[in-house]
């Protein structure tokens, strides 16, 4: 259950994540660290996707524990794209709570997995 609305809000969180890395590249020409967030943004759901067909547990956990490491990046190029003006208040907050959100239920599966090996 909870598996498919990770996958449901990574994928959406991505999306939101290509649109806004395509705003910023129009609006301010900026390519380095939006680029960063792109690759980290979208690999969050990439990997809880390619959980779906994990080896077993571990593998599982693996694929879920990379997403985390991809989540807490996202995390940082947001900040910083706030930080330096690149993108404002009202676009940072949501993707911030989105981004917080999909973590939060990325460690609940990592430990409710991790207790059950």
């Amino acid at each position: 259950m909870s598996d498919s609305i990770l996958r449901d809000k990574s994928k959406e969180f991505a999306k939101q994540i290509v649109v806004v890395c395509r705003d910023i590249k129009k609006e301010h020409r900026e390519a380095v660290l939006t680029n960063q967030l792109l690759r980290s943004g979208t690999s969050i759901g990439a990997n809880v996707y390619e959980a779906q067909y994990a080896q077993g547990t571990k593998d599982f956990i693996s694929k879920f524990e990379i997403a985390l490491k991809e989540c807490h990046e996202t995390e940082y190029w947001l900040e910083l794209l706030f930080e330096t003006d690149y993108i404002n208040e009202s676009v940072y907050k949501p993707l911030k709570n989105d981004c917080g959100a999909i973590r939060r239920m990325l460690i609940s599966s990592i430990t409710t997995s991790k207790q059950k090996i």
